[in-house]
């Protein structure tokens, strides 16, 4: 991707560029309501931690840390992006491939570029907001324009001593505005269907803004009430719409307020052809947030102490009190109670992201005679992410503000008259909409926690290249001679996870030091075979290899690749490629993998061998069902995961809670392995002047895949087909049972949950380009077209030796989550007027259909004739269109117009959204746009 094609979009952020190739599985974190803020890229929707990531040829950061925020979208020249295994020329991570950032280099003189966007759209109504309305929530509507966006760069730079020594250095700010789900129709509640082609609805949470009040003893115990909303003091029954409940994600952003600042300088000092001192740095600082309401949570959520209101509160009515504490109403006795309550009038709860970090690169670079130049260098990255969380409301206080009686008249705290908590401010939990923002400091006094992540990358290499044509090592049919380069790297990578007593009250876990560290060697060559000869016009070979040892693995690992370039002719060029690449585990991952904790299994995951209550056929009366007791799994099953026939279901078996324990952790995680085999042509028939076309088919297959696997998939998998490859992880006590206690560490008696090597993930499928300009004459220009498509075969993989392949190529849903259709096309025609005065670009963006894997046909994931939709299960074709007009005026000032989206197009909508794009806003916001009409409005000028 030219520089040019970025300017015709406008964006803010890297990702934004990237996004739009077929190649690249969108992402857009500004989208997310629960995102940290971190823009990755994922080639092939093949993960992040599987596409390397450099600007100008060296690392960006580590895989964990890396953020492509740091990298500023004026200052690109180009994207080159490198799709196939190449970790024999980079090294780990490349599997799915490669992204290089190119920076405009040896920049001169003075360059002010300002972008400024927005979004404009027109409210329709949609089945969204007709069920939004029917619940009692307001639905946008009409036109509206929001969501500025501000971009601002400054950049100089200058060359002093004959140009020996040249300097330059930028600095960027950007500025976004939010945009909330209530702004958009399309997003105006969750929308819900509960069972398959039923009934939609709103999604709620169960924080009224009326406050919901569940007696826990007395009449009416476990009996969910709400405050009338009308403002009398009364409890009405609860249920969802209407006022009994409230749309809990009406304030979520479907852009997320931000702000960031880029700084950075670059520099070369030329000695001589044989010594070049080279440098740079990059920092950045981007605070963003995820909005959330500020709620009183169950008593659930801190331990098994139920609230406890006094009968005399005063804000309790005769008949409320009565509710709830039945004949000791207007005494000072204590009635426990639970309290869901979305308090008013006050900010909301966020959590902010605090990105920074910091990169640099310095080296020395040259010639060695005719032949042979080096590169000595190195890159140092810092990464840090603050986490701050608002927290939770301190129960105890929640409790005392609860607890009041009126002196002279005043509602005051019992706790602030006898002195244990003098800073107390009654709480009126029993009419509607209540909240202050003194009550919500104190409620939220010190809740709030931060966790601090910092991940460094050390990296040095030496690289040597070649050009041994120089001694006459040539072949006898080609002019030009075998090249090599040889190459050595250290690189050393830690990760740091501190945080305070508050993050720790919440979330749990302890602070981590990782670190970990790899030397590698590779070599490559180039040997043209026969060139400018009858039927042959180029023949070339080219391999590589590399060796890499991590000192947390006592294995050595080689990468290699081959490839072959064949044209008969200048017009005809056929490419092949096969390599072999490798991952290695993430600080991470490995910490994930070999750290050993137990928890509970939520729900009611219980040991499958013991008795339990179900329902089966009667097989004496056909139709009707009966109730017995009795193991989910076969004699066959349960004895695959060590048990003894004897104690096949037991009730001693069973697990507390019906919770059996899960450890975690346990591991050894091995680099995952990547064939890749990539095979096309090149056509730049001499005929028609202009026009270069390609395509290619690619293979990537990768074994002992690195991946998290939980518990159910242990389970599940053992339950549904005894191989040993689940029921391994069943690690049964001596006695049978999978009830180990943590505090103990045990060895046995829990289910196996981690990250590990798995078996294969697989993607396959074929990359059509095409550019083709065409001349109108001297006095009208010429139009470019350029052409991006890729058509994806399959994506998936198969989870264990026994189960069959998964293709969720044009599906989603089911672990098919990858947004993925089977073909995405952008077709950019851009008009330019001679002189470069003028430019108009039309852009068309077309996503093929994605159907939910429920109607597949393929059991494998899921597609089986029970489960068949008939609502919801298709998301047609999709085109989005963009004009962009760009105006030279003169060779210092330009200025660009720019319409993304220029139709104003609605997204796709879909029920249960989160499910499968982490949003709830309806729609995947990473394929499609989700805000509407994006308008822009640029300029570069020069000094």
């Amino acid at each position: 991707m030219t520089s040019q094609d970025i300017r015709q979009q406008a964006p803010l952020n890297v990702e934004e560029v990237l996004n739009r190739l077929p190649q690249v599985a969108p992402d857009n974190q500004q989208t997310y309501s629960d995102s940290d803020g971190r823009q990755r890229i994922k080639l092939r929707s093949l993960g992040f931690e599987r596409t390397l990531v450099l600007i100008d040829g060296k690392r960006i950061g580590t895989q964990n840390g890396q953020d492509t925020n740091i990298i500023p979208v004026s200052l690109l020249e180009r994207v080159d992006v490198l799709t196939g295994g190449a970790s024999s020329v980079y090294g780990s991570d490349a599997v799915a491939g490669v992204v290089n950032f190119i920076l405009k280099p040896d920049f001169k003189g003075i360059r002010l570029d300002a972008n400024y966007n927005f979004y404009q759209h027109n409210n329709t109504p949609n089945i969204v907001s007709r069920t939004a309305n029917a619940a009692g929530f307001p639905a946008a509507s009409g036109n509206s324009a929001d969501g500025g966006r501000a971009d601002l760069t400054l950049t100089a730079g200058t060359s002093l001593l004959e140009d020996r020594l040249k300097i330059s250095g930028f600095i960027n700010y950007k500025h976004v505005d939010p945009v909330g789900y209530a702004d958009r129709s399309t997003a105006a509640c969750g929308l819900v269907q509960q069972s398959k082609d039923g009934p939609v609805s709103c999604q709620y949470l169960g924080y009224p803004r009326a406050g919901s009040i569940t007696p826990q003893s007395g009449a009416f115990a476990g009996t969910r009430l709400v405050n009338n909303p009308d403002g009398t003091r009364a409890f009405i029954p609860y249920g969802t719409g209407f006022g009994t409940d409230s749309n809990y994600f009406d304030i979520y952003n479907d852009q997320r307020p931000d702000e960031r600042v880029n700084a950075g300088g670059f520099f070369t000092m030329k000695f001589s052809d044989a010594a070049e001192l080279y440098g740079s740095a990059i920092w950045f600082r981007d605070k963003s947030r995820n909005v959330y309401p500020t709620v009183l949570q169950s008593y659930a959520s801190y331990g098994s102490s139920p609230y406890q209101v006094n009968c005399n509160n005063p804000y309790l009515s005769g008949s409320q009190a009565t509710a709830l504490c039945g004949s000791a109403a207007g005494t000072s006795a204590l009635a426990p109670i639970d309290l869901s309550y979305r308090l008013n009038n006050v900010p909301t709860a966020d959590d902010i992201y605090l990105n920074k970090g910091i990169r640099g690169t310095a080296g020395i670079r040259g010639k060695l005679g005719d032949a042979w130049t080096y590169d000595l260098g190195g890159v140092y990255a810092r990464n840090q992410q603050n986490w701050t969380t608002a927290g939770q409301a301190n129960f105890n206080r929640v409790n005392n503000a609860l607890n009041v009686v009126n002196v002279n008249g005043t509602p005051t705290c019992v706790a602030a008259i006898n002195g244990t908590d003098p800073a107390c401010i009654p709480f009126d939990a029993f009419s509607a909409g209540n909240g202050s923002r003194a009550l919500m400091d104190y409620f939220f006094a010190d809740a709030a926690g931060t966790q601090k992540n910092v991940s460094k990358l050390y990296d040095g290499q030496l690289n040597i290249t070649g050009d041994l044509g120089k001694y006459g090592i040539t072949s006898p049919f080609a002019t030009d001679g075998v090249a090599v380069a040889f190459g050595t790297e250290f690189r050393k990578e830690t990760f740091d996870s501190t945080a305070d007593g508050p993050f720790r009250t919440i979330f749990g876990g302890q602070d981590v030091h990782l670190k970990q560290h790899v030397w590698e060697a590779n070599a490559e060559i180039q040997a043209p075979l026969v060139q400018d000869k009858p039927f042959v016009h180029q023949l070339q070979w080219n391999g590589g290899f590399r060796v890499s040892k991590y000192n947390v693995n006592p294995d050595r690992f080689t990468t290699w690749k081959l490839e072959g370039i064949y044209s008969p002719v200048s017009d005809i060029t056929f490419r092949g490629s096969y390599n072999k690449a490798q991952r290695a585990p993430t600080l991470v991952e490995s910490y994930q993998a070999s750290n050993i904790s137990f928890s509970r299994q939520g729900g009611s995951q219980n040991d499958f061998c013991a008795p339990v209550a179900r329902q089966i056929q009667d097989p004496n009366n056909p139709g009707q069902t009966i109730t017995t007791t009795a193991p989910l799994a076969s004699r066959d099953v349960c004895r695959a995961t060590g048990l003894a026939d004897n104690l096949y279901g037991s009730a001693t078996l069973l697990c507390p809670n019906n919770q059996c324990t899960v450890r975690s952790g346990g591991f050894r995680a091995d680099p995952e392995t990547a064939y890749t085999l990539t095979y096309g042509l090149i056509l730049k028939p001499r005929f028609i002047k202009g026009l270069i076309l390609s395509v290619d088919h690619y293979r990537v297959k990768i074994n002992n895949s690195l991946s998290y696997n939980g518990d159910s998939y242990y389970y599940d998998g053992c339950l549904r087909t005894a191989d040993p490859y689940f029921c391994s992880g069943f690690v049964r006590a001596a006695d049978g049972t999978l009830s180990a206690s943590a505090a103990s560490n045990p060895t046995s008696g829990f289910i196996r949950a981690g990250t590990t090597n798995y078996y294969y993930s697989i993607a396959r499928g074929y990359d059509f380009q095409g550019q083709y300009t065409l001349g109108l004459g001297p006095r009208f220009g010429h139009l470019d077209f350029d052409f991006n498509g890729s058509l994806t075969t399959f994506a998936g993989g198969q989870d264990s030796p026994i189960q069959p392949l998964r293709n969720c190529a044009g599906y989603f849903g089911n672990g098919c989550g990858q947004l993925l259709p089977r073909w995405a096309h952008t077709l950019r025609t851009t008009y330019n007027t001679p002189g470069g005065l003028f430019s108009a670009s039309f852009n068309w963006r077309y996503t093929g259909s994605l159907t939910n894997a429920n109607n597949s046909g393929d059991p494998a994931i899921g597609g089986t004739p029970d489960r068949a939709q008939t609502t919801f299960y298709r998301i047609g074709p999709q085109s989005f269109f963009d004009l962009a007009l760009s105006f030279n005026v003169d060779s210092r000032f330009t200025l660009r117009l720019i319409a993304n989206n220029v139709f104003d197009k609605n997204p796709p909508l879909i029920a249960n959204s989160y499910d499968i794009s982490l949003a709830h806003n309806n729609t995947f916001p990473q394929r499609y746009d989700a805000l509407g009409r994006n308008i822009a409005i640029s300029t570069t000028v020069k000094f």
